[in-house]
């Protein structure tokens, strides 16, 4: 068994609606030291799998197919054993 870790977030330039609308409410709530805040989704998957290789390769294509949109999307994958967010 192997895990997933997959960060996706907006491409650089990419208009972040969502995360504008929580700094500006952030601020409106008394926060007024948040500059910014970024909206990314974090996909956990447990493969049952036992080459990390394959694994990647597998979850990249997960990722190209369904999990991200690669026109105003990046992606990150983290293998491994209790892998964490990635950084």
């Amino acid at each position: 068994m192997i895990q997933a870790v997959v960060q996706i977030h907006l491409k650089h330039g990419v208009a972040d609606p969502e995360g504008a609308t929580t700094a500006k409410a952030l601020r409106e709530l008394g926060f007024g030291e948040v500059r910014s805040v970024s909206f990314i989704k974090t996909y956990r998957i447990e493969l049952e799998c036992d080459d990390p290789d394959l694994a990647r390769e597998r979850v990249d294509k997960m990722c190209r197919m369904l999990l991200a949109n690669p026109v105003i999307q990046e992606y990150e994958i983290k293998i491994g054993n209790n892998v964490d967010t990635p950084d």
